[in-house]
This record gives structure tokens, C-alpha cells and sequence, in this order.
């Protein structure tokens, strides 16, 4: 068996692919929203202040209102409310 050579990352290489993931990650949801549109599937989204369901004929049609964000204070505990499994 051949044997193969690990190069260990320095921490500037890193810091270098640790930025990147904010804009993969953006790109993989982008990517996954056009792909379930293109298999015919319906994707929910937030637009503006409603949830919306779009589909890929470009029909949008609105849900519901969307809840306001809750913003969480550093170091602070919030209780976050179950849902049932039937729901």
C-alpha cells in the first residue's frame, strides 16, 4: 500500500477557509431552493413581513403573517416553546 502524506493547515490557511463558509453556505441554499422549484416541489419562504409558498410555475401565494425575529442577548437563557409532533 502506498503511503500518503498529511499537510497540516497552518492557522492563516485556516482563517482563510473558515471565511469562506458564510458565502457557501448561502450558495448551497440558494442552490437547494432552485433545485426542489425545478423538481416541481413547493418551497416556503419568508418575503417581506408574510410566509409565502412559491412554486415553480412563479406563483407566489401568501401563508401567513411571519412572526417578528427574537433577538437573543449574549450570555442570556431563552426558553423556547415545543411544538407537538402532530403539528
Amino acid at each position: 500500500m502506498a503511503k500518503v502524506e498529511t499537510k497540516k493547515l497552518s492557522e492563516e490557511d485556516m482563517l482563510n477557509l473558515e471565511d469562506k463558509i458564510p458565502v457557501l453556505a448561502a450558495s448551497a441554499t440558494v442552490s437547494a431552493y432552485y433545485r426542489a422549484l425545478s423538481s416541481g416541489l413547493t418551497v416556503y419562504r419568508i418575503q417581506g413581513t408574510n410566509m409565502v409558498e412559491a412554486k415553480a410555475d412563479g406563483s407566489v401565494r401568501v401563508i401567513a403573517p411571519a412572526k417578528p425575529r427574537t433577538k437573543v442577548q449574549l450570555g442570556k437563557v431563552h426558553k423556547v416553546r415545543r411544538l407537538k409532533a402532530s403539528a
